[in-house]
């Protein structure tokens, strides 16, 4: 897992090509242009979607996995909190495709804001779109990695 600044981005480059390409997208302006329709960008080995939702405080949410794909969650409006834990801290429940999802405790908190990015590598259990103190409008786009 890393969070950092969008400012800081370009300092994470050499760990995959396509998180490489994605470090150089994530500027406000080309998060500001990504809409709610899924854009690929290097077919199903590299897609963004924005995703404009209401954070939430229900703590039973499901937290979700994936071994086959890296997510790098950037928020454009609104503050959410993203929750972590070990994969193997979560008592699955569902499973398709390339999702893992089931209940855990969080073992870290992130708060994700206008300015900040969050990359989620294959197996960091997460559970997005929690209220960091209220509910709240939020928009994040989220870049999905193949690899």
């Amino acid at each position: 897992m890393i969070h950092a600044k969008l400012t800081d981005a370009m300092a994470y480059r050499g760990i995959h090509p396509r998180l490489d390409r994605v470090l150089e997208l994530l500027t406000m302006d080309f998060l500001a242009d990504v809409g709610t329709t899924r854009q690929e960008l290097e077919g199903e080995s590299l897609f963004v979607t924005r995703f404009d939702v209401t954070s939430s405080s229900d703590e039973r949410r499901l937290f979700e996995y994936h071994r086959r794909y890296l997510d790098v969650f950037a928020v454009v409006q609104g503050r959410e909190r993203v929750d972590i834990a070990a994969p193997e801290a979560v008592s699955l429940q569902e499973q398709r495709d390339d999702y893992w999802g089931g209940s855990a405790v969080p073992e870290q908190r992130v708060i994700l804001q206008p300015g900040s990015f969050l990359v989620l590598f294959p197996g960091d259990a997460h559970r997005p779109g929690m209220a960091v103190q209220e509910e709240e409008n939020v928009s994040r786009v989220v870049f999905k990695i193949l690899i």
